[in-house]
């Protein structure tokens, strides 16, 4: 059987001969869903509804905007915001007075902080943390759990050791135009492996300027290990800041180090802050946050209105209308619903990551084949689908109790396929997913 592509698939082969990798996003790579088959562009997003260049209409059961929006595509109120904003004037020669407005609130949700500086998007905020903490401490190593963008800074991990950052969410991410004189600034170890950390304590002693990580993702902290590595940072002059990219807007109206009862020294926020406006930010102490002065960081667009805007807003609903309670009941809910299905029709499923962020995968020989057919059977059943679901405000409990409805009627074809013997890649009516970084021809 043939795919019905359509437009979306046609552009998609436009663009990778004018756009080198296709998208600007790995992470919306067509390859890494459905090659060959997934729609790849959208006319239209509302609440978690999807409509496609031929006019088809999904349901957005997988990622919801890469994560960014927390409550939901379109929100009116939002939306509203950054139209008054547009009228307003965009930029301008003077400043936008939500620049101020949008710091203050962010300091009023993390007390501990004295600072804010904006970016447009997470990596480059991280990029700008790991400057701020090197100007301030005039020492050059990070240490890093996790993953946190594609910069230099980062990226450099893999000058000294190529697959250092292999099981930090991405693979294959090669250092090619990184300077090599970067390699050994900065060292990863494990999130809940805190030997792993004391051990590049002791021998960087003296010289680390930062340690950058998740403060959650997959796995909740065990046996003290934020803080551990909080009271470690404190005793040995070292920046501890914590990468909310992800899990910030999840667990609270904030950073989930709030719940985690962790206070770092920074904190970076994008995606869920603004249900996908452009805007990031870099908090931080005030002591530490001054040293900004003494980098040259400036940008005429972090000064725009727009995603300011949009910001001060969406953080305004989400708070007023308690957002993380829906993400994590219902996240909850979809990964219980994995469960019972894998159950009941023996498939051997493993389910992980925090309730709004939750994914699973089958512990078997050839998993991308696996996860290929999900996401190749629940678009044909009307749902951009895959092996992870990112709750968000619009995933009501009509649309979630159809979803899982339909989820179980495809892992009971999967049993029924291994139970018949045959490869589920004969069941495929294209190419495997991808996985991780690679070039593409």
């Amino acid at each position: 059987m043939e795919y019905n592509t359509g437009k979306g698939q046609d552009l998609y082969v436009e663009a990778k001969k004018v756009i080198p990798g296709g998208t600007q996003l790995l992470s919306k790579r067509p390859e890494m869903f459905l090659p060959d088959g997934w729609p790849s562009y959208y006319s239209k997003a509302s609440g978690c509804e999807v409509w496609d260049l031929d006019d088809r209409h999904y349901y957005d059961v997988s990622y919801m905007g890469i994560g960014a929006n927390v409550n939901g595509y379109a929100n009116p109120e939002i939306d509203k915001a950054t139209k008054e904003a547009i009228d307003s004037g965009g930029m301008c020669t003077l400043n936008a007075p939500e620049e101020v407005y949008v710091a203050e609130k962010m300091l009023s949700l993390h007390p501990w902080a004295g600072g804010v500086r904006y970016a447009k998007a997470g990596g480059e905020v991280v990029s700008m943390a790991v400057r701020i903490a090197r100007a301030y401490t005039g020492k050059d190593i990070v240490l890093f759990c996790g993953y946190h963008g594609w910069h230099d800074w980062y990226l450099a991990a893999n000058i000294s050791n190529t697959n250092a950052l292999n099981d930090h969410h991405i693979a294959g991410l090669a250092p090619a135009g990184v300077p090599k004189g970067l390699g050994g600034t900065n060292l990863p170890f494990h999130y809940n492996r805190i030997e792993e950390f004391y051990a590049l304590v002791e021998k960087n002693r003296g010289n680390i300027a930062a340690v950058v990580m998740e403060p959650i993702r997959n796995d909740y902290p065990k046996d003290g290990f934020l803080e551990k590595i909080r009271k470690t940072t404190e005793k040995e002059g070292i920046v501890l800041v914590f990468d909310e990219i992800s899990a910030g807007f999840r667990l609270c109206a904030g950073g989930s180090h709030k719940v985690l009862g962790v206070n770092p020294d920074m904190a970076t926020f994008a995606k869920g802050m603004t249900n996908g406006y452009p805007l990031s930010v870099v908090i931080g102490r005030k002591e530490i946050m001054d040293a900004a002065q003494d980098t040259f960081i400036s940008s005429t667009f972090y000064t725009e209105r727009i995603g300011l805007a949009a910001t001060l807003k969406n953080i305004e609903v989400y708070e007023r209308d308690r957002v993380w309670e829906h993400q994590i009941a219902v996240g909850r809910r979809v990964k219980a619903g994995w469960a019972d299905s894998g159950t009941k029709h023996g498939l051997p499923i493993e389910i992980g990551g925090i309730d709004p962020l939750a994914h699973f995968g089958f512990d078997v020989e050839e998993p991308l084949a696996y996860k290929t057919y999900v996401t190749q059977e629940m678009l044909k059943r009307g749902y951009l689908a895959s092996t992870a679901f990112y709750s968000s405000a619009a995933h009501t409990d009509e649309i979630v109790n159809e979803y899982l409805e339909n989820i179980d009627a495809v892992f009971e074809q999967i049993a029924d396929i291994r139970a018949s013997g045959v490869d589920i890649k004969e069941k495929l009516d294209g190419p495997v997913c991808h996985s991780g970084f690679g070039r593409l021809l």
